[in-house]
C-alpha cells in the first residue's frame, strides 16, 4: 500500500519511511505547502496514494480541502488527524496490519 501524509514535519520523513517500508508499504511526505507547484505535486501524491493522512494541525485550510476533495474525487482512503507522531503513525500502521485493516474501528485519530 502507497501511503502519503500531507503535512506534517518533514524532519521526521526519513524515521515514517523506514516504518511504513518495515510494515510493507511505500510511502510519501506532502508538507502542505501550496504555492507554486505545491497544489499540482499533491494532486500527484494523492492519486499515487492507497491511503491518505492529512494533518489538520500544521496544513493550512487550503491544503486540507484540496487533499480532501481529491482523494474523494480518486475514491482514495482518507484519514484526517489533527498531529501525526511517528507513535500516532505505528498505530495506523498497526491497524493496517489487522486481518480487516478497518482504520474506522482503531482508537480515536483525532
Amino acid at each position: 500500500m502507497h501511503i502519503v501524509i500531507v503535512g506534517g514535519l518533514d524532519r521526521a520523513e526519513a524515521q515514517l519511511e523506514r516504518m511504513a517500508q518495515q510494515a510493507g508499504h511505500s510511502f510519501e511526505l506532502h508538507t502542505g505547502h501550496m504555492g507554486g507547484r505545491g497544489s499540482t505535486n499533491l494532486e500527484s501524491a494523492i492519486e499515487r496514494a492507497h491511503l491518505v493522512i492529512v494533518v489538520t494541525d500544521l496544513n493550512s485550510h487550503g491544503a486540507v480541502q484540496v487533499a480532501r476533495k481529491t482523494a474523494a474525487r480518486l475514491g482514495r482512503s482518507l484519514l484526517i488527524v489533527r498531529k501525526c507522531s511517528t507513535a500516532r503513525f505505528g498505530q495506523v500502521l498497526g491497524a493496517l496490519a489487522r486481518p480487516d485493516g478497518n482504520l474506522e474501528a482503531s482508537a480515536a485519530w483525532g
